[in-house]
Formats: C-alpha cells, sequence, structure tokens
C-alpha cells in the first residue's frame, strides 16, 4: 500500500470507491443513482430518465437482481429499484414475534417511496410502470390497487398475485421452512435459503462474484430476518389472509385492464408453468414471452432478451 509520509494512506478517489464497488458488487450502478427515503432509510437505485419504471424484487434477493435489466432499460425510462425493508441496503426489521406480516409493512414503505419521488424528486404522479419479480408480485399489485390511476403498465416475471390455482404445489422444502420453527430457525443460522437460491435460481450459473455481491447483505444473522420471515409468511391456502390485500372491489378488472407484458423462466422450480398459465388465463390480453433457457431468475438468464421485450413494450404502449 502507497502512503504519505505521516504514514496515512491517500484518501480515495471516486474512481477508487467505484472500482472497489464493482469488485464487490460486479455490474451494480455505482454510488450515484444510490438514494434513500428520508422519512425510512430505504434504499434505491435511481438510474436514467423518462416515464418511471418501479423494479420490486423477491425474497431472497434485492436490487442487485435488477442491475442488467436496469443499465438496458434506463435509456428508455427512469429506472427505480428500491430494496424492500430488511432486504439488500435498505435498514434491516427487527425480529417479529410468532408468525410473521411483513406484507403491510411493506406497502407501507412503498407508500412513502412514491410519495417521496414524487414530492421530493418531481416524477409524475401517474403513468407508471411497475416491473415485479417474485414476492414483489403480490406487493406491487396490492400497491396499485390501494393506488388506483398511478399505475400504466406491468411487467411480470416468475411471480404470482393471485391464490393458488388448482394442482399447484410449493416444493416441500418452502413447506418445511415455512411449517416448521425449527426447520426456519437451521435456515436462519446457516443463510441456507438465500445460498440455495443463487445456485438453483439461475440455469446458467452466476459468476462467484454475482453469487457473493447476491449473498453480501445477508452475511450476518441479524441481516436476513426479513428472508426468513417472509418464507414463513407464505399463504398456506387460498384462505390465507394476505390474498386479501388482493381482493378489493374491482380488483379483477383493474388487472386485467392495464397493458402487460409477461417474461417467463420456464425452468423456475418454484414458480411452475402452472402459474403462468393462471396468468394467460387472467390477463388474455398480455404478451406473454417465454424463456425455455431460464429459471427463476429471469432477469439473470435472459437479461439481453428480456430487456429488449420490456423496451419494446414501453415505448409501444405510450
Amino acid at each position: 500500500m502507497v502512503t504519505t509520509k505521516a504514514g496515512r494512506a491517500p484518501a480515495l478517489t471516486e474512481a477508487d470507491r467505484t472500482a472497489a464497488l464493482e469488485r464487490l458488487m460486479p455490474g451494480y450502478p455505482a454510488p450515484r443513482h444510490w438514494r434513500r427515503v428520508p422519512a425510512t432509510g430505504q434504499h434505491y437505485v435511481d438510474l436514467g430518465s423518462g416515464e418511471p419504471a418501479l423494479f420490486l424484487h423477491g425474497n431472497p434477493s434485492w436490487s442487485y437482481a435488477w442491475r442488467k435489466l436496469v443499465d438496458r432499460l434506463s435509456p428508455h425510462a427512469r429506472c427505480l429499484a428500491p430494496d424492500l425493508p430488511g432486504f439488500g441496503l435498505s435498514r434491516h426489521l427487527r425480529p417479529t414475534a410468532g408468525v410473521p406480516d411483513p406484507y403491510r409493512v411493506q406497502l407501507e414503505h412503498l407508500d412513502l417511496l412514491y410519495q417521496h419521488l414524487v414530492q421530493d424528486e418531481g416524477l409524475p404522479e401517474q403513468g407508471w410502470t411497475l416491473v415485479l419479480h417474485d414476492w414483489g408480485g403480490p406487493l406491487g399489485i396490492a400497491w396499485a390497487l390501494r393506488n388506483p390511476g398511478v399505475v400504466a403498465r406491468l411487467v411480470i416475471c416468475n411471480t404470482v398475485a393471485f391464490p393458488w390455482p388448482s394442482g399447484f404445489r410449493l416444493p416441500f422444502y418452502l413447506r418445511w421452512i415455512r411449517d416448521h420453527p425449527l426447520v426456519a430457525d437451521v435456515v436462519h443460522l446457516t443463510n441456507g435459503f438465500a445460498r440455495t437460491a443463487v445456485h438453483a435460481g439461475v440455469h446458467h450459473p452466476l459468476r462467484p462474484a454475482e453469487r457473493r455481491a447476491y449473498l453480501r447483505p445477508y452475511a450476518r444473522r441479524s441481516e436476513r430476518r426479513a428472508v426468513t420471515d417472509a418464507v414463513r409468511a407464505i399463504p398456506r391456502d387460498n384462505d390465507d389472509p394476505v390474498w386479501r390485500l388482493l381482493e378489493p372491489p374491482g380488483a379483477e378488472a383493474a388487472l386485467t385492464a392495464l397493458p402487460t407484458l409477461i417474461g417467463w423462466g420456464m425452468r423456475d422450480p418454484v414458480f411452475t408453468p402452472k402459474l403462468l398459465e393462471e396468468w394467460a388465463r387472467r390477463c388474455p390480453h398480455a404478451a406473454i414471452h417465454r424463456f425455455p433457457e431460464a429459471g427463476h431468475f429471469v432477469m439473470e438468464d435472459a437479461a439481453v432478451e428480456l430487456g429488449d421485450r420490456i423496451r419494446d413494450f414501453l415505448q409501444g404502449t405510450r
């Protein structure tokens, strides 16, 4: 290490910091695109210009999962990728007692993020695109139904926003974590869910540095509470209270009326083609693009093709 005469290392330049972060989080937008919501400390990436596109991740990922799409779409939209509370670079949530209900907390934070972006950052109140993946799907749809008129179009990526269709069954390992507190405790202790997801969630293996970046926010046990709570809160049946967030009067009509693009990784072991069939039934107008060589993280496995499809969709629905 080079030092000054006083024995101290010279101050890092912006280029030095950017290079260091690129090694830690390859492909992630530079810190000049990082923001925080004043009221909550929620972290989000803000890149590009044009009509707003809000990217909502699932569990156990964070905004890092969107880096390739954000990079590809930022010339065509104002790309906003938050870390949901307790995930990524957002503040971590306190442990909860009993069976958690993280969804209402997440919806409240989405409200505050939207208010900040409109009031403080000058974004329009309407004309938003939601890009949804995994548990970002029910959260985003529930938020859109709570805020009618804000969302103009939907992009759906391996997610769900309706009760489980007939014949669908969660994989046994998710049911074990959800239904057995001792199993959940072991998974929490070992970070087993996130470690498995970065391997099983893609068809084309991530580079080691990318896997480390996915896992970095959850290195400490105290930092992965939201990951465990989200699995434990997976709905058990069609009467689960979570689904009520998606069923205000007129919800079905409001959903199916929006221009919708569906990009689906066909090798997803959890969000299987059975769920895609249900999307197609509920949204017969949707443009559906199946990616046969993509897994759960379709934005990783099919970034170029999916990004081009979304770009064309945005341009064709304005």
